[in-house]
């Protein structure tokens, strides 16, 4: 067992996206060479740019604190909040914004950060 005790308080490094005030970092990742899975927080400020990431790989979001407007390629948009679960496919475009801060817990499977 490892447990990261109030480990949605650690800092996490920016995502480097200009305009956008964005922190993603793996908090845990599986030992497995074949198929890795990382877990950890993303946090987002509100800004005036959105987030827009292409996924390469599957990914599950629990909305842990706050609000997040989620949307994807079709046009649909969900106003997110605490105790919502997505699922994001590989290949899949998601615009993700807040109209204050969001923090989303995640686990996906890829290779470490």
């Amino acid at each position: 067992m490892k447990y990261f005790q109030q480990a949605i308080k650690d800092p996490q490094p920016s995502m480097g996206v200009d305009g956008v005030d964005a922190t993603l970092g793996d908090t845990v990742t599986s030992d497995s060479k074949d198929k890795t899975i990382c877990a950890g927080f993303f946090h987002l400020n509100k800004g005036d740019k959105p987030l827009v990431y292409t996924y390469d790989y599957e990914e599950m979001k629990l909305i842990a604190e706050g609000e997040f407007i989620i949307s994807d390629e079709s046009g649909k948009e969900v106003h997110a909040k605490v105790g919502d679960v997505f699922y994001f496919g590989n290949g899949e475009t998601i615009t993700f914004s807040t109209p204050s801060r969001g923090v989303g817990f995640f686990v996906g499977q890829r290779k470490p950060l």
